[in-house]
C-alpha cells in the first residue's frame, strides 16, 4: 500500500492509501504513536471520494505567516509549519488533501473541484485514539447546538457513545492531543465527533452541505505536545482566513458591567441602567452591556449619558431580529446612529450551513458599521477573531448564567468544571463565562472565583455580580479595575484538567498570573522564572476566613519563588510589576 511520511518538529504524519483506494492518516509524537490510522474522505453527491481513489501527485510548500489579531492569549503571532497537498482521482474526479505541520500540531483539510456547485453528503474523517487513552469529552446536545455542558472526564474505552462538542482532549501516554476545527464559513457547516466505540468521527449537522467548486472544508486540527502546547497554542486562528478589517483602530476590548445577572429585570429600567453606567465609570471598566428588555424610548438618552461619563454600551439582540439585510439597515445602523459601540446577539443555536451564512452576514454588516459584536447561546469561535477583529466574545460554555444565587439551591459546578475550560473551550477561542461572582452558587472559593478573571481569556469580559457585592470587596474591584482582557503572551506553569491550573498572562510589561485548585486546603509554590531580570512587586490575592480574600504586597527576585496559601478547591491572582514595593505582609 502507499504510504507517505509527513514530517516537521517532533510530528510525523503518514497518509496511507489503501488497496481499496480508502485513505487513512495516522499521527506521532516524538516516536510514539498517539493517533492510530483513522479514515480519510468523504461522499459527495457526483462522487463518492472515500473509496477507489487513486494516488496522481504530491507537492510540497512552506509557510511562514505573521499576524496581529486584536484580542487573544497573544496578540502578535507567527505560524510556521510545513505542507503537502496530495492529490487522488477516481473516475476523473479529484481530492486533494492538504496537510501542514507545525511545532503545534498537525491540521489537514480537503478541497474538491468539479464543474458545478460542490455537495458533501457524508464526511468520513475520523480519530482513533487508544483504548487507554485518558478522554476529557463535552456532551453535545444536537438540537440545541448545546455547548453548554459539564466535561466528563474518562478514558476512550468508558466514553459513552453519543456526540461530542469540540474541541475534545485527549492523553496518550505524555502526549496531549486537543481535536477540534478551524476556518468555518458559509461554505460548510460546523463539526462535532460522534463515538461509535472505536472512532471519534466528524459529525456534520445537516443532511448535506453544498457550495461553489472548489470545496474547501475547514480544517481538521490538531494541537499536540504537552499540556504546555495545548494551553498556549493560536494554531486555530493561524489557520483562520486573513482579517477582513482593515482599519482596526475602532475596536477596543475591556471589560463590562453586566446588570443581568444579579437583576433580570435591571435591564428594563432605565434608571437602574443610569446607576450602572456610574458603576462603571467609577470602576474604570470601558462598558456596560444592556440586555433583553432595554426600551427605544430611553436607550438613546442612556448612550447619551454613558458616553459623558468614559463607557460604551452595548445592545442585547435576538439573533433572529437582525437576519435580513433589511433589519441590518434599519436597526443596526439605527443603533450604531444612537451612539452603541456593539452588539451582543443571542440565541443562535445551530452549526449548520445556514447559520453559518447567517453568522457571515452580520460579521459584515456589523464590521462596516463598526460595531463590535459578541454571540451568544451558540457555536463556538473556529479562528473567527482573526477573521473577524471585531468579534470580541462567545459564550458556548456552560458559564455563570447557570449558577446564579437561590436560596438552597446546591452547587452545580465541581471545581474541575473551571479547570477543564482552561484546557479546552477556551483554547479554542475567547469564551464569555461571565467571572466574578462572588454570590454565585458555587464550591470554588473566592480566591478561585477571581482568579478567573485572568484564568479565562475574553475580548470583552463581563463582570457580572451586584453593585453590591463588588462594593464589598474593595481588594476584588481593585484588581477587576487593572486587570488586561487582551493579552501579549500567555504561559501555563502547571496544571492538569483534573487537579490545578496555574497560567501567567503578560499585558505590556506586567503579569498576572491566575490560579485555581481542585481538593484540599494546601501552600501552592509558584516558580517566578518566566520573569524578566530584576526586582518584582507582587500584589496577591489571596483565600482568606469566611469566603474573603485578602490583598498583601510583596517583593519578589526573578528565578525566586512565592508560596501562597490556598483554601480548599481555592485559588489566588498574582500582579507582577518591575520595581520595589515596601511588602505589606
Amino acid at each position: 500500500m502507499p504510504n507517505w511520511t509527513l514530517a516537521a518538529d517532533d510530528l510525523e504524519a503518514e497518509v496511507t492509501l489503501s488497496d481499496a483506494g480508502e485513505l487513512s492518516l495516522a499521527l506521532r509524537h516524538g516516536g510514539r504513536d498517539v493517533i492510530a490510522p483513522s479514515r480519510l474522505g468523504l461522499r459527495a453527491a457526483h462522487e463518492d471520494l472515500s473509496q477507489g481513489l487513486a494516488f496522481e501527485a504530491i507537492t510540497t510548500g512552506e509557510i511562514d505567516d505573521s499576524y496581529a489579531t486584536v484580542t487573544g492569549k497573544r496578540r502578535e503571532h507567527r505560524y510556521v509549519a510545513k505542507e503537502w497537498t496530495l492529490s487522488f482521482t477516481k473516475r476523473g474526479h479529484r481530492l486533494d488533501l492538504q496537510v501542514r505541520i507545525s511545532e503545534q500540531g498537525v491540521a489537514y483539510r480537503y478541497s474538491v473541484p468539479w464543474t458545478g456547485p460542490v455537495t458533501v453528503c457524508e464526511e468520513v474523517s475520523e480519530y482513533v485514539f487508544p483504548s487507554s487513552a485518558r478522554a476529557v469529552l463535552l456532551p453535545y446536545d444536537n438540537g440545541r447546538c448545546d455547548y453548554e455542558e459539564i466535561h466528563h472526564h474518562t478514558s476512550v474505552a468508558d466514553a459513552e457513545e453519543v456526540l461530542y462538542g469540540c474541541p475534545a482532549l485527549f492523553e496518550v501516554g505524555d502526549v496531549w492531543v486537543l481535536v477540534t476545527e478551524s476556518n468555518l464559513d458559509a461554505t460548510y457547516a460546523g463539526s462535532r465527533l460522534r463515538f461509535d466505540g472505536a472512532a471519534f468521527r466528524v459529525d456534520l449537522p445537516d443532511s448535506y452541505v453544498t457550495t461553489a467548486s472548489p470545496l474547501v472544508t475547514p480544517w481538521r486540527t490538531m494541537i499536540t505536545g504537552d499540556l504546555a502546547t495545548i494551553v498556549e497554542s493560536d494554531l486555530v486562528t493561524s489557520l483562520a482566513e486573513p482579517s477582513e478589517v482593515e482599519d482596526t483602530l475602532w475596536i477596543n476590548p475591556g471589560a463590562a458591567a453586566w446588570s443581568w445577572w444579579s437583576d433580570g429585570a435591571s435591564a428594563s429600567d432605565a434608571e437602574a441602567q443610569r446607576r450602572w453606567v456610574d458603576f462603571a465609570a467609577a470602576q474604570g471598566w470601558p462598558y456596560l452591556l444592556v440586555d433583553a428588555g432595554w426600551r427605544a424610548d430611553w436607550i438613546p438618552e442612556l448612550i447619551s449619558y454613558a458616553t459623558e461619563r468614559g463607557v460604551g454600551i452595548w445592545l442585547w439582540s435576538h439573533w433572529q431580529h437582525v437576519d435580513s439585510e433589511i433589519e441590518h439597515r434599519e436597526k443596526l445602523a439605527l443603533w450604531k446612529e444612537w451612539g452603541a459601540v456593539g452588539v451582543k446577539i443571542d440565541f443562535t443555536e445551530s452549526d449548520g450551513q445556514d447559520r453559518m451564512r447567517w453568522f457571515d452576514s452580520i460579521l459584515a454588516a456589523t464590521a462596516r458599521l463598526k460595531l463590535m459584536v459578541v454571540f451568544h447561546g451558540g457555536t463556538i469561535p473556529r479562528g473567527t477573531e482573526r477573521t473577524w477583529p471585531h468579534f470580541m466574545t462567545a459564550e458556548a460554555v456552560k458559564g455563570a448564567e447557570w449558577i446564579k444565587p437561590k436560596p438552597g439551591k446546591e452547587p452545580l459546578y465541581p471545581p474541575t468544571h473551571y479547570l477543564s475550560l482552561v484546557f479546552t473551550r477556551n483554547v479554542q477561542g475567547p469564551m464569555d463565562f461571565t467571572p466574578c461572582t462572588f454570590t454565585a452558587v458555587r464550591e470554588i472559593s473566592a480566591g478561585f472565583e477571581l482568579a478567573l478573571a485572568v484564568l479565562f481569556e475574553s475580548g470583552v469580559q463581563h463582570f457580572a455580580d451586584s453593585i453590591e457585592a463588588y462594593d464589598s470587596r474593595p481588594e476584588v474591584r481593585r484588581l477587576l479595575a487593572e486587570v488586561p482582557t487582551a493579552w501579549d503572551d500567555t504561559k501555563l506553569l502547571s496544571g492538569d484538567p483534573t487537579s490545578h491550573v496555574v497560567l501567567a498572562r503578560r499585558r505590556g510589561d506586567e503579569w498576572y498570573v491566575g490560579a485555581g485548585f481542585s481538593g484540599n486546603a494546601r501552600v501552592a509554590t509558584v516558580s517566578l522564572d518566566f520573569l524578566g531580570d530584576g526586582t518584582w512587586t507582587a500584589d496577591v490575592y489571596r483565600d482568606g476566613p469566611v469566603d474573603r480574600i485578602i490583598a498583601e504586597t510583596i517583593t519578589v527576585d526573578v528565578g525566586g519563588k512565592v508560596d501562597v496559601p490556598v483554601a480548599a478547591n481555592g485559588g489566588f491572582t498574582l500582579r507582577l510589576r518591575h520595581g520595589d514595593s515596601e511588602a505589606t505582609a
